[in-house]
């Protein structure tokens, strides 16, 4: 894997927390197509602000990653945050791991998605990450064959590192998500919860094997994960707050609309997420995306907790192995 701190002189690479990362402060990755892609203008340059700020006072720099003009920022500021909120979505593409070098070498903007701000982020030496929900296994995959590529990047990270998230996005199949979640060996444990969340909703019912309450013990399970040199990412899976979540009917009845209407327009691959949150948004009256800003945010202050308490905890050991 390529290591960003070396800036090879064939990538264009724009590090902001490159001098943090070698003292060894904290840092939490912050992936952008929420701001492009998943949330509204002005929400979406809203909830990035807040989430920086969240990670900020949870005692960690975040990181929010980007592609601009074919070069990765890794790091933004506030001018591309807001950049990538007012273009329309025709003009800010939609990365993936995949497609990376292709918007790199024509020189395109795009914002990351889970997949490729995983995987910049651990190129950078970053190991947290924060997002609202991740992709998974689509309704209908049986026949589709629709899966996200962030289970993939998920499962063959190459690296340990951590996503604090609330669970997949409530319009997939999440019993098979967290299925083949188990298949790639992915480490889920819940966060403050001891059932898996359902993103917008505060449950799916799905019982976890593994729980934390608190980010000291979240940053010992993850320093282990990462001493014993697993190949995984490890998910930390947060539920938003229980006064938010949506009424499970009403979501279910918002969700079957959005996928039978998405299902009659055509609306397939990487069109297919932001219409249905869209649509699903406006079918319960906005209370998707309340829940949906604050949850991502809530998750971006997890994960800057739990790198802060990691990086307490490297201080400490350090500190025992020095005569």
């Amino acid at each position: 894997m390529t290591n960003f701190s070396e800036n090879p002189s064939h990538l264009k690479i724009k590090f902001k927390l490159h001098d943090s990362l070698a003292t060894g402060l904290p840092v939490v990755a912050l992936e952008s197509t929420l701001i492009s892609h998943g949330l509204p203008w002005p929400d979406n340059l809203e909830t990035a602000l807040a989430c920086e700020d969240a990670v900020h006072t949870a005692g960690a720099l975040p990181a929010t990653v980007s592609i601009i003009d074919g070069v990765i920022h890794i790091g933004s500021s506030q001018e591309l945050l807001e950049r990538l909120a007012r273009n329309k979505q025709a003009d800010i593409q939609k990365a993936s791991r995949r497609d990376i070098p292709a918007i790199m070498a024509t020189g395109a903007t795009a914002a990351t998605t889970v997949s490729a701000t995983a995987f910049l982020a651990r190129s950078a030496g970053i190991r947290f990450m924060a997002t609202g929900g991740i992709g998974g296994v689509h309704r209908g995959a049986g026949q589709t064959f629709d899966i996200s590529c962030d289970l993939a990047e998920l499962g063959r990270a190459g690296q340990p590192m951590a996503l604090v998230c609330s669970g997949v996005k409530s319009i997939l199949d999440i019993p098979a998500t967290l299925e083949k979640l188990e298949t790639l060996g992915v480490p889920v444990v819940g966060y403050q919860t001891r059932e898996f969340p359902a993103f917008t909703e505060f449950s799916s019912g799905l019982l976890l094997d593994h729980s934390v309450g608190e980010p000291e013990l979240a940053a010992r399970i993850f320093s282990i994960h990462e001493l014993l040199d697993m190949p995984t990412m490890m998910l930390f899976a947060q539920p938003c707050s229980s006064d938010l979540s949506l009424d499970v009917d009403l979501a279910e009845k918002a969700r079957v609309q959005a996928l039978s209407e998405a299902a009659s327009q055509g609306i397939t691959g990487k069109a297919i997420t932001p219409f249905l949150l869209g649509r699903i948004s406006q079918l319960t009256l906005g209370q998707s995306l309340r829940v949906n800003k604050q949850l991502i945010i809530n998750n971006a202050a997890t994960a800057g907790q739990i790198a802060a308490a990691y990086s307490r905890l490297s201080q400490r050991q350090a500190d025992q192995r020095t005569p």
